[in-house]
């Protein structure tokens, strides 16, 4: 990952070339609310009280919800213990991934359950742990996006980051790999069936910068519900200061077998991840790309990662064209010295005609702010609103 200084160098300059761009949504006929009972159903006081990440996961293996079907989310950094007056209570913890299971649609406590892992002793720990040929001590998981593989006996994938602790601060880190985790379709919390896969995923790219793939993932087949299958799984990583969208697709039966994976190198599939290409760029580590009801794309990202801004860009295909920036909202809390980042989709959470978004949010003093306000980390959401012409 990046430093404060080339994270608020990066937000500069994006603020100048982003004022530049055209506006405009390609002719997509849409409006932007709020999801304040999103927004506060994860608004908690006792156990798990905060985190970033979320990915939603349809555990039928496609993301239509028909109003009654499971969803798995997944977090990453989450704080456990008990808030009183907005503030943490003493003994209070963090661990680095937790996860929720929701039923429907509908945003209700009724639907969701948010569990996090214990040891022996009942303290709070985390689901998956860097434990792999890569894993290096000291690291551990900032989970990226996952699916269920109906062609690998519904194993869940989820990839995950290797994180390593540069620093003092909230962004002194780096993310030197990244591994894919593979939870049998049988498995329950804890996940004992867990494997852990080491991957060619992480790029060292000269001209556009380093990153991971597994910022976010397509499952471009007709199982999955998509409209146009042409049986590829995408996925998709952010890498350089520049926020550059790369793109690799295998077969869903190939999914483990890394050779068979192909990158996009700007008119064609490489078998060379040195060869890639971006998409698109000034995009977030986390995004997403959903199937539009025309058949499009679409892309949902925070602007260069960290800022005031939601984005989307509409493609003809998971592999582009995107065409340019369209800022579909503006984030309150950044007047609040809160700063959003990560913005993505939640299809799988939402209800036709709609595309739930959540972003996430932080501070800059982040270790000493959350000591005073145990809120301002965690998923605030918006409606994207499709209308029909």
């Amino acid at each position: 990952m990046i430093s404060l200084t080339s994270i608020c160098q990066s937000f500069l300059i994006g603020i100048c070339i982003i004022s530049c761009l055209p506006v405009g949504a390609q002719e997509l006929n849409y409006s932007v609310e709020e999801a304040p009972e999103w927004t506060a159903l994860l608004h908690r006081t006792d156990g798990w009280f905060g985190a970033d990440g979320i990915f939603s996961i349809g555990l039928d293996g496609d993301d239509i919800n028909e109003g009654d079907e499971k969803t798995l989310i997944i977090f990453s950094d989450s704080f456990i213990g008990k808030v009183k007056n907005g503030a943490p209570e003493p003994g209070y913890t963090m661990v680095n991934n937790t996860i929720a299971y929701f039923n429907g649609t509908e945003a209700s406590e009724e639907n969701i359950s948010i569990h996090y892992n214990t040891d022996e002793t009942g303290e709070p720990i985390s689901y998956f742990v860097p434990n792999n040929p890569n894993a290096k001590e000291g690291q551990h998981f900032w989970l990226g996006d996952g699916f269920i593989n109906k062609e690998l006996d519904n194993t869940l994938y989820i990839f995950g980051y290797h994180v390593e602790w540069t620093g003092e601060n909230v962004f002194d880190f780096i993310e030197p790999n990244v591994s894919l985790i593979a939870i049998p379709s049988d498995n329950k919390p804890p996940f004992p069936g867990q494997r852990q896969l080491t991957t060619p995923l992480h790029v060292e790219n000269e001209q556009y910068g380093s990153g991971n793939f597994g910022s976010g993932i397509f499952v471009n087949t007709e199982w999955a519900g998509a409209k146009s299958p042409d049986g590829y799984v995408y996925v998709y990583g952010c890498i350089g200061q520049d926020k550059n969208v790369i793109l690799a697709r295998v077969e869903p039966g190939n999914f483990e077998d890394f050779t068979q994976w192909r990158y996009w190198a700007g008119d064609s599939w490489s078998k060379r991840i040195e060869d890639i290409v971006p998409i698109a760029n000034a995009a977030s580590n986390e995004l997403s790309v959903t199937e539009l009801p025309d058949g499009r794309y679409l892309m949902v990202f925070q602007v260069f990662g960290l800022s005031d801004k939601v984005g989307i860009r509409i493609g003809e295909t998971p592999y582009g064209p995107f065409g340019d920036i369209t800022e579909i909202y503006r984030t309150p809390e950044f007047d609040q010295g809160i700063w959003p980042y990560n913005a993505k989709a939640h299809p799988a959470l939402s209800v036709p005609g709609e595309l739930l978004i959540s972003y996430n949010t932080i501070t800059p003093d982040f270790w000493n702010d959350i000591k005073k306000d145990a809120h301002i980390y965690r998923p605030r959401f918006i409606k994207l609103i499709l209308n029909s012409k």
